[in-house]
């Protein structure tokens, strides 16, 4: 099959093709199915952007599409957490501001994904990196009501912030 085909059967209402089109895709891996699956991403229902992801988690060389995943996560509250669970297979090293705010505003779900991300992924952490992130926290603590979940937080936040800094001083 074509590209196409399998890209119109990521599109509207998903059967039961829809696994092995994705399947298929990711296979191909190109960068003409990248900025297909972009297309759906950004435009398509809410099971084509889910399974538009999952495709893109699966291509081998997908860090082209990582900006837009992240862009996907933003704008897509009610999916935030099925399309973060698709950046598993994605390089985030580059990206623990990102992760880490998702960490702090996200529901539930994104919320428990990023956490785990932050705690197995493999991140390049600077200075600046910490800077970016603890100016992240500030936004949040200034935002929230202060109860008992906020003081958790807090300590859990404060702890990775000050592991990070002890990590760069050492370095």
């Amino acid at each position: 099959m074509d590209i196409s085909t399998l890209v119109n059967q990521l599109s509207g209402e998903l059967d039961d093709q829809a696994y092995q089109a994705s399947d298929e895709l990711a296979k191909n891996g190109s960068n003409e199915v990248i900025n297909e699956l972009l297309k759906l991403l950004d435009q398509g229902s809410d099971e084509s952007k889910i399974i538009a992801a999952r495709t893109l988690g699966l291509i081998e060389n997908n860090q082209s599409a990582l900006d837009a995943m992240l862009d996907a996560i933003d704008k897509n509250s009610s999916l935030a957490g099925e399309l973060l669970v698709e950046l598993e297979n994605f390089d985030l090293s580059a990206k623990y501001v990102p992760i880490f705010k998702l960490s702090l505003f996200g529901g539930f779900k994104v919320v428990s994904v990023a956490q785990d991300f932050l705690d197995h992924k493999e991140f390049y952490i600077t200075s600046r990196v910490i800077k970016k992130a603890t100016k992240a926290w500030h936004h949040y603590e200034n935002n929230v009501k202060h109860d008992e979940v906020f003081e958790l937080k807090k300590q859990e936040v404060e702890a990775r912030l000050a592991d990070l800094q002890a990590f760069v001083d050492n370095e």
